[in-house]
């Protein structure tokens, strides 16, 4: 419905750049759901649950991949774990997202998810358009790492379409599988090249480029990664110039998008998870909950006092 603007209240995914330990994550949902009955009228609050991890040549793949951080790649076992803790973080009443990277994983996870991301590296993939196209949630598609958007258009327009392909069936076994197309799909501006592309102008761009395409008018503005340059200290300030734009009269930015963990910044991989820092990213740096708690209700806010989105 926030989608398709019959939801006047802003989407906000925030959380975790990558989940590696499922006690930490619990707690930083406990945390969020409290937040999200106090702020719902306002925002939706949706828990960012990121089990895979891109790596743009090696690295750790993430806790579905490895989730014992040693290298064993114990994947059943991650698959178990990642299942488990969806399950605890929906029965808190709090609607996860994730992204969709490993074409098998949605199978065995996507039941309990909300919202999905393909991300800046997958965008372009006929693979994970074609998946895209038969998942039963909306999906956002980042435009490229050099802030091509082209991209992420033929990405939507192709998921609303149904389609034929090799994949398996709920038994494991391959088959043919035949999709309907996923009229949920929107663009997920990340910015590229360490620029940003979230300003009025850039925004207004999007939208023609929306217009043009017959394409859903609705943008999510990511505050992370190039749209921060990389800084989360500067996520905060990106929050604010989008809820400037939604005040004046923006009806097509419908979602956020912020890296948010217990404690900011991060820290480097260690070979067991009690080496690790308590609350402490092992991929992107994040900002600290404290620091979360006061830009949602920033955000809420200033919502409330403008009578939310404008959707008509």
């Amino acid at each position: 419905d926030i989608i398709h603007q019959r939801d006047r209240r802003l989407m906000v995914v925030v959380g975790p750049c990558s989940i590696h330990d499922p006690r930490s994550a619990i707690d930083y949902a406990e945390r969020l759901a409290n937040l999200h009955r106090e702020l719902s009228d306002e925002l939706l609050l949706v828990m960012r649950v990121y089990f895979e991890k891109p790596r743009t040549t090696i690295g750790w793949k993430g806790l579905i991949n490895d989730p014992d951080l040693n290298g064993t790649h114990q994947i059943s076992k991650g698959l178990g774990v990642a299942r488990r803790l969806l399950s605890s973080i929906t029965d808190l009443e709090l609607p996860v997202a994730g992204e969709m990277l490993d074409p098998i994983t949605p199978h065995y996870l996507a039941d309990l998810v909300s919202w999905g991301a393909i991300g800046a590296r997958t965008t372009e993939s006929q693979t994970h358009r074609e998946m895209s196209s038969g998942l039963s949630f909306p999906i956002g598609f980042k435009n490229g790492t050099d802030g091509n958007l082209q991209i992420a258009l033929d990405a939507m327009a192709a998921a609303r379409h149904s389609h034929r392909f090799l994949g398996i069936n709920n038994e494991g076994r391959s088959s043919i599988v035949h999709t309907i197309g996923n009229p949920d799909t929107h663009i997920v501006l990340r910015g590229g090249n360490d620029k940003p592309n979230y300003s009025a102008e850039d925004i207004a761009r999007v939208e023609e480029l929306l217009t043009r395409n017959d394409l859903n008018q609705a943008i999510m503005v990511d505050c992370s990664h190039a749209n921060s340059r990389k800084n989360h200290d500067q996520q905060d300030q990106v929050m604010l110039d989008v809820i400037d734009q939604i005040k004046n009269g923006n009806r097509s930015i419908c979602a956020l998008m912020i890296e948010s963990n217990i404690h900011a910044g991060n820290q480097p991989m260690k070979q067991t998870l009690s080496e690790l820092q308590y609350g402490v990213s092992i991929t992107d740096k994040c900002v600290d909950w404290e620091t979360t708690e006061r830009m949602l209700r920033h955000a809420a806010q200033q919502l409330r006092e403008n009578g939310g989105r404008r959707i008509s």
